[in-house]
């Protein structure tokens, strides 16, 4: 009887590995059901991999950024995002991802498939819209901060800003899942820290002490390899309500305005 519960007892551990393992992308990547529309003051540009929310900067030579969003949201959520850096002065240019909004039928999310439309919108503001790389500020949050440290790490952008970064996926996955040998099955990894050390761009760091999605921790240690960072620790702040806090932009638009 005792060889018969441990058999079961493996069967069904075995089964929740397979469980994961195969789920484990619509876990990662909840894009959000319905597409929604965005306001008169973005344009929308679709590209064959991705399609791009645009506001234009308001002089030729002010900065734009470019921004990667997190895994919940899609680019209708970042209207706000793209004001706010309006009212700057600052270009703004926000990518969706294959499977996600306004580009849900443009493939599936994945890892290789969120930087092949990361380039794609890299080259359009590049070639397209003119953008010089010394204007190119990049940006990323959370699942997106991942996005933004691969561009940066081949050497793209002038700064880069990563609000409530990870140092991998699967440490991460790990701390969620510590029963499960997660850093084994997980096929999306983002590894920002294995890069971060090669980045030189003077980086900006916010994360909230108590985030219950990327634990703090994982923040302060990325801000830690990369060559030239400050981090931005925001006592009580949580996963999703650091980004447009008041002293968070007290301190995000000198860094991004500023040379």
């Amino acid at each position: 009887m005792v060889i018969g519960f441990f058999a079961a007892l493996g069967v069904g551990y075995v089964g929740i590995l397979a469980l994961v393992f195969f789920g484990q992308r619509v876990l990662l990547f909840p894009a959000p059901r319905t597409a929604l529309p965005l306001s008169a003051a973005s344009q929308l540009v679709e590209l064959e991999r991705t399609v791009l929310l645009v506001r234009p900067a308001v002089s030729p030579g002010s900065p734009v950024v470019l921004h990667f969003h997190g895994n919940g949201e899609q680019l209708a959520s970042l209207e706000w995002m793209a004001e706010a850096w309006a009212e700057q002065g600052v270009g703004f240019v926000a990518v969706e991802y294959p499977g996600y909004g306004l580009a849900k039928s443009k493939g599936t999310p994945s890892e290789t498939s969120m930087l092949t439309a990361a380039d794609e919108a890299l080259n359009h503001v590049q070639l397209t819209m003119g953008i010089s790389a010394d204007r190119l500020i990049l940006s990323g949050q959370s699942l997106g901060s991942g996005v933004a440290v691969a561009l940066a790490h081949r050497g793209v952008g002038r700064k880069l800003v990563l609000f409530t970064p990870y140092t991998s996926l699967p440490d991460v996955g790990a701390r969620v899942l510590p029963f499960l040998p997660v850093r084994l099955l997980m096929r999306d990894r983002f590894d920002s820290g294995a890069k971060a050390v090669d980045v030189k761009q003077p980086v900006l760091i916010v994360h909230g002490t108590d985030d219950e999605v990327v634990p703090f921790d994982l923040g302060e240690r990325l801000s830690k390899t990369f060559p030239n960072a400050t981090l931005l620790r925001i006592d009580g702040g949580h996963h999703n309500d650091v980004a447009g806090r008041e002293d968070v932009w007290a301190a995000l638009v000198p860094f991004v305005v500023g040379r």
